[in-house]
């Protein structure tokens, strides 16, 4: 029997269990919440506004795959823009993570566990078996909760994911069929050289939106990639070469063995 959610009348005992799976509206993300699903309490989806619009539709799909409802949540600062200038900071990335995802995702997660904080908290995450040593850092950095990766457990790479997903008859976001590896933002402030002249291209609004952005706060996303030994400058998106940097082609599914024991199942 499942436990009382954490919004429930009734309040939880101390150290009640409640594995709850943080769905990023990503491919892997999606997989890994329907392979642990019948441990799951709650899903929640952290939305920022700047995402794709197909991501409402696949969170939507997804619900009805999961045979779950998704919880959403979202930051008052809502989109990153906003993120970036309520931070005061000048460059879009620091050592410690990008100011947008501390403000629209980690503060979001944070400010709900501390409505919830009597509940011993697992959490379910997308990473494949390509990213072991993402779930090690993620254990050290936050040592207070269990973590779980399905994909991780089961051997399951990237492309095998999509691959599940396709078996399963749901329609992958658009991002990737764009040729993105990941449903992030559009404009995504991690991106390099490549990602930033491909959204050139296919998202001129974003692309000018986030120049003018960089130019504001007076920091850029990007640095140069000097010869060893010297120092990196940084390049604003206004001045970036359009032939520089590069960006993979998209992620390709190979339908096999894990669509035919998807469509057993």
């Amino acid at each position: 029997m499942k436990n009382d959610k954490p919004e429930d009348k009734h309040p939880a005992a101390e150290n009640t269990p409640y594995t709850v799976s943080w769905f990023s509206a990503g491919v892997s993300s999606a997989v890994a919440t329907k392979l642990a699903i019948a441990d799951i309490d709650e899903i929640i989806y952290t939305h920022i506004d700047d995402q794709h619009p197909d991501t409402m539709r696949f969170v939507k799909d997804c619900e009805a795959w999961f045979g779950k409802a998704i919880t959403i949540l979202q930051s008052p600062a809502k989109s990153v823009a906003n993120a970036w200038l309520l931070s005061g900071l000048r460059r879009a990335k620091t050592p410690q993570g990008a100011p947008c995802t501390k403000i629209l995702k980690r503060r979001v997660r944070k400010d709900w566990e501390n409505k919830h904080g009597k509940y011993e908290f697992t959490y379910v995450w997308g990473m494949d078996a390509a990213e072991s040593d993402r779930l090690d850092g993620l254990r050290v950095s936050m040592p207070d909760q269990r973590h779980r990766c399905p994909l991780i457990e089961q051997r399951i790479g990237k492309a095998e994911a999509h691959e599940i997903l396709r078996a399963s008859g749901i329609a992958r976001p658009v991002m990737y069929d764009l040729g993105y590896h990941n449903n992030n933002c559009v404009g995504c402030v991690k991106g390099g050289m490549g990602y930033w002249n491909k959204i050139r291209i296919d998202f001129p609004d974003v692309f000018a939106a986030r120049a003018k952005l960089e130019r504001d706060v007076g920091g850029s996303m990007l640095k140069t990639n000097p010869p060893r030994g010297q120092k990196a400058e940084p390049i604003y998106l206004d001045e970036l070469d359009p032939q520089a940097g590069r960006h993979d082609g998209p992620i390709v599914d190979d339908c096999g063995i894990m669509c035919e024991l998807m469509r057993m199942e």
